[in-house]
Order: structure tokens, then C-alpha cells, then sequence
């Protein structure tokens, strides 16, 4: 006999601005069920999970909860303001019965001491503190919105086990594949403002989706109705898509075993590298570089080839380096020693976390052709700008669009579709799923596959590694990187266990082993500089001085009048907040390589 709902929506409809963003919704959470909530970007996911933990009140429709049970929301922006430390925030969601250590307890698994400040945290840090206080009580309901944002691999790994050994009842949304398929067991599908329901974990999602999708085409055209163009590409053409991509996964592992046999056949590399220098064969070769800040190794003695057409995926923690190992790999950052030789005729395209500005006054096709004609050339081969335009989503009708009214998802997918139409034979990608949805990431691995030169990727989504790369170079502490054909999961299985896995095994030494280890260190020690003390201390007011300019000129922003008011003024407002997010971004990474140095030293 099923148990009766812990919570239930029923018939949820919600209006923002005159538009009706949830028009006939419903929601139904068992005890100790796991369901995943999936939908576009904008669909309106994000506020229905905000109904449905009782922070905002639809239209119409009931919210019902059992008596006594507890429910806990995941905050996209916490607010620990009120309280002195990152400890005394997490304690306060504990209950009468709950356990008190629990709270340390999940802090230290995410890598904090719980003596934190509140105004010296960065954005991850208080996601974590954030994840801690929803955990720690153990709810009945557990309602998570995007919880891996900010999370490096082995926190991710971590919650996914953390979440799969509590009892609680979950609900998801998530843009990791890979944390959905491995935690739900139920799909809600939230589209057009309507909800349906899959009994399946999200792995089944897609086939289901498609199923629908064609059925709801078939159903249009017996009745003589003719959908919305737009409409037409963004629902209809996902499905065309992830067959191609089906289809790409023979090539993908095709190319993974020829750089196993590259790998094993050392003759055979020497002969077609003694070819590279004219025929551009060799993309990059580093031998035995190494760079350290300080007494922190960040790359240890590393030996590399990177051949034309490699697909390179770099793993690794928040703090190991990935983004200093793609500066030295790609010659903007000279090692300590060792040398890089770059291949002939490169021309290089990256793609970097803060990704780049747009012109808010320009059309969506200016932005992709420069203003220059009405092609694009991609890997060598012209395309129609407006077949470029749908591959990534947009419709022929939004052509002459100007870029200050799209989205933010449509704004992610120019950025996207521009750098990918950058002539190039070296694409650089640093962390390019971020506040990506499934539909973007699925047009983010078609691009990568249809690619024609070298590929160097930087991400934490591990489904997205094992869709687009043919090794990976994994971080395996002290500076020393080691490399594994094919994806993530391919590395997982050589290696035996994922990142923090291997991690976790190294921290648990043998005290005598610790000691030894310790001796030589300790002569090489140092202080930090006056400098970098100083950098250390002021860096965090720093950081929330930008948050709040951050803020102030999101609201200015958020005026939907503004553009067609105002250009010039709105256009003021987004470089300015172009600049600002670059410059906490950079003060968020000074302050975290002191903060390890710091630790490194004193510890």
C-alpha cells in the first residue's frame, strides 16, 4: 500500500507580469522519495520548488503538509548575516532531537572550520555553510536547488553519497546529469507551465521526453495546427540532436583507443612528431615543467604531448591548479622550469569562467559574424548564420534581436555560439558548463564533437567529461598530475576510486609516515609576506564591498524598461557589472591561493 504524501501541490498556478509562468502544476513527495525536478531555463523550476517550501504563494491551487513533518529549502543566496560564525548558522536549523555534532561534523567534510566569518565568505563558501544547515537536522523533505553550484568534484562526490545515505525525501534540480541519474528515482518534467511525472530516475528522462514530444507533434498536426517556429527548435529539435549525439559516442570511443595505442606505440609517436613542425601535427609538448607559488606546488615535474585533434579533459579540487596549469600549457604563463614548445600555425580561442562580454546594442547576428556578411566559418566550413543561429537554438526570427533583451540562458548560448565561431584550431574551454542547462550542454557537446581541431576542457561535470574527451589529466596532490585515456569514468575505473576517494586514502597516514614526510618541509618553510598578510586580511572586505556594487547594479539592471529607455545608461550598467564579477573573481582567487598557502604554512 503506498504511503500517503509527506507534501503535495496541487494544481499550482502562478502569474509574473501579466504572463503566466505556472499555469496547472502539481508536485507529490513520498517518504524517503527521491524525485528530480527538470526543465528549460526560465520554465519556472526555481519558483515552484520556492511554493512549495512555503516561501511564496501561488495564484490558485493548494499546498498541503503532512503535520510534523519538517521540510528544508536550499537557498540559492544564503543569508547568514545574523549570525557570528559559519558554526552558529548550521546549529540553528538543528531541532530539539537532532545531534549536535552533526553540524561540525558536516562542515569538516566540506572543507570549513565552522569559525568562519559571515562577511568574509566567498559565494562557494557560503553555499556550503548553506548545504550544512539544510543537512543537518536530517528533514523529512529535503528540497535542493542546484546543490552541486560552486562545488568542486570531490564535494560533489561527497554529497551524492552524503544524500544517498539519508533517509530523507528529496527534491532535485540540478544541471549534473550524473548527480540526477545517480540519486533520482522519480522525474517531474515542468514545460510550458505544466507539470508531468515519470515513475523513472532522470537516466530515463530523455527517451521519455522525446516520446512525448513526438507524440504532442503528431497530435498538433492531426488537429492542422502549426506550432510557433521558436517553439519548433526549442522543443522539437532537442530530440534530432541527442540521436546525433548518440550516434557521436562510437567516434568518441574510437578516438580513445587510438590514444591508447598512441600511448603504448612510442616509436610511432616519435615518427609523426618528427613530421609536426610543418604539418602542425603537434599542438603542444611540455617537458618536465613545473610552477610552485611559493612553498605550494602547483605543477611538479610534468611531461605532456597534446597531438591535433586530442580532446584533453583537466580534473581536479577547487585550489589545485587547473586554471595555472592552462597558462603554462598554453604559454601565457612561463614555469619555474621545464620547457613548453607550441605547435606551428596555432590560433587559440578560449573560453574562460567569467566569460566574455557582449554588446547589449547589437543583433544576435552582428554578434555572431562581427557585423561581416551573413556566414559564419566553423572548423574550416562556412555556415548560413541563421543555421548556425538554430543549431544553438534561436530562431530565424530572432535575427535582428538585439542582445540587451534576451535571457540570461539565451545570452550564455550566444556567448557560446560566438567564441565557437572564432576561427580556431586550439579551443580552450575553462569550466564552460556553469549555469548551463541540459539543453545548452547538450548543444555544447555537439559543438565539441563536430570540432575539427584541439580541444583542452576544464569542468567538474563528469558526464559532460565522459560525452567530449579522449584522456584526462588528473591532479593527484603535491603538484603531480598523471594522465588516463578516455573519460571520467574511464579514469575512475583505472584508477579504482573517483577524486576524493583518493584523496581521502592519502590524508590517512601512519603518524611516523606523517613525521617524515614533515621533516624536510619544515626547513623549507616561510612566512607569508608582508604583502601577502595584507592581501589576506583586507581581501575579504574587499570581496563584499564588489558583492554589493554587484548587487546594486543587478537592481538598475533588473528594470525591464531600462534598455528601450535608456541604452547608454543601460549599457553603462553592463560593463560595469562586466567588470565588477571579473574583479571579484580575480580577489575570490587571490584570497583562496593565500588562504591554502596560510594553511600550508601554519600547518
Amino acid at each position: 500500500m503506498a504511503l500517503p504524501p509527506l507534501l503535495l501541490l496541487q494544481d499550482i498556478a502562478l502569474t509574473f507580469g501579466g504572463t503566466p509562468l505556472i499555469e496547472s502544476a502539481e508536485l507529490s513527495v513520498s517518504p524517503g522519495e527521491r524525485a528530480c525536478l527538470v526543465g528549460r531555463n526560465g520554465s519556472g523550476k526555481s519558483t515552484l520548488l520556492k511554493i512549495a517550501a512555503g516561501m511564496i504563494e501561488p495564484d490558485s491551487g493548494k499546498r498541503f503538509v503532512q503535520p510534523g513533518a519538517t521540510v528544508r529549502y536550499l537557498a540559492q543566496e544564503p543569508d547568514l548575516s545574523a549570525f557570528p560564525n559559519t558554526l552558529a548558522y548550521v546549529e540553528s536549523g538543528l531541532g530539539p532531537g537532532d545531534d549536535p555534532y552533526r553540524a561540525r561534523y558536516l562542515l569538516e567534510q566540506l572543507g570549513m572550520t565552522g569559525e568562519e566569518k559571515p562577511a568574509d565568505l566567498s559565494g562557494g563558501e557560503a553555499r556550503r555553510a548553506a548545504l550544512a544547515h539544510v543537512l543537518a537536522p536530517e528533514p523529512d523533505i529535503l528540497l535542493l536547488d542546484e546543490p552541486t553550484n560552486h562545488l568542486d568534484l570531490p564535494a560533489i562526490e561527497w554529497l551524492e553519497s552524503e544524500l544517498e545515505s539519508l533517509r530523507s525525501a528529496l527534491v532535485l534540480i540540478s544541471h549534473d546529469r550524473r548527480f540526477l541519474e545517480s540519486l533520482s528515482q522519480s522525474t517531474i518534467w515542468l514545460d510550458r507551465g505544466r507539470t508531468r511525472r515519470m515513475d523513472q530516475g532522470f537516466a530515463h528522462f530523455e527517451e521519455w521526453r522525446d516520446q512525448v514530444l513526438e507524440q504532442e507533434e503528431a497530435e498538433h498536426h492531426k488537429l492542422g495546427r502549426k506550432l510557433v517556429a521558436e517553439a519548433d527548435w526549442l522543443r522539437y529539435g532537442v530530440t534530432a540532436r541527442r540521436k546525433r549525439n548518440v550516434r557521436r559516442l562510437g567516434n568518441l570511443h574510437a578516438m580513445r583507443q587510438q590514444y591508447r595505442d598512441r600511448k603504448r606505440a612510442v616509436g610511432m609517436v616519435n615518427m609523426t612528431l618528427a613530421e609536426a613542425e610543418q604539418s602542425g601535427t603537434l599542438v603542444v609538448e611540455a617537458e618536465g615543467i613545473s610552477k610552485a607559488y611559493g612553498a605550494r606546488p602547483i605543477v611538479s615535474n610534468l611531461s605532456l604531448r597534446i597531438l591535433r585533434g586530442d580532446r584533453l579533459g583537466i580534473i581536479g579540487p577547487n585550489g589545485a591548479g587547473k586554471t595555472t596549469l592552462i597558462n603554462l600549457l598554453t604559454g601565457n604563463l612561463e614555469p619555474d622550469s621545464g620547457r613548453v614548445r607550441l605547435g606551428s600555425n596555432l590560433q587559440m580561442v578560449t573560453l574562460d569562467q567569467r566569460r566574455a562580454s557582449l554588446d547589449p546594442n547589437a543583433t544576435v547576428v552582428e554578434t555572431l559574424t562581427g557585423g561581416r556578411g551573413d556566414s559564419v566559418t566553423i572548423g574550416g566550413q562556412t555556415k548560413h548564420v541563421i543555421g548556425y543561429m538554430k543549431d544553438f537554438l534561436f530562431s530565424p526570427e530572432q535575427a535582428r534581436t538585439p542582445v540587451g533583451v534576451l535571457s540570461g540562458g539565451e545570452r550564455n548560448r550566444l556567448m557560446l555560439a560566438r567564441a565557437l565561431a572564432q576561427p580556431s584550431n586550439l579551443l580552450v574551454l575553462d569550466e564552460p558548463t556553469n549555469d548551463l542547462d541540459l539543453e545548452t550542454l547538450d548543444l555544447l557537446q555537439e559543438m565539441i564533437t563536430d570540432y575539427s581541431g584541439t580541444v583542452i576542457l576544464v569542468s567538474h561535470d563528469r558526464d559532460f567529461l565522459d560525452r567530449t574527451v579522449g584522456s584526462v589529466l588528473v591532479s593527484e596532490n603535491e603538484g603531480r598530475w598523471i594522465e588516463y585515456a578516455g573519460g571520467y569514468s574511464d579514469m575512475v575505473a583505472q584508477r579504482g576510486q573517483g577524486v576524493q576517494a583518493r584523496t581521502a586514502e592519502k590524508d590517512v597516514k601512519p603518524r611516523s609516515a606523517e613525521k617524515q614526510a614533515a621533516a624536510p618541509s619544515a626547513q623549507a618553510k616561510r612566512k607569508l609576506s608582508f604583502n601577502e598578510q595584507h592581501d589576506l586580511k583586507t581581501l575579504p572586505k574587499r570581496m563584499e564591498e564588489l558583492e554589493a556594487k554587484i548587487a546594486k547594479v543587478q537592481e538598475i539592471l533588473a528594470d525591464p524598461e531600462l534598455y528601450s529607455r535608456d541604452p547608454a545608461r543601460f549599457q553603462k550598467a553592463m560593463d560595469a557589472l562586466t567588470q565588477l564579477q571579473a574583479d571579484l573573481h580575480a580577489a575570490e582567487e587571490r584570497w583562496l591561493e593565500l588562504e591554502m598557502l596560510r594553511e600550508e604554512l601554519e600547518g
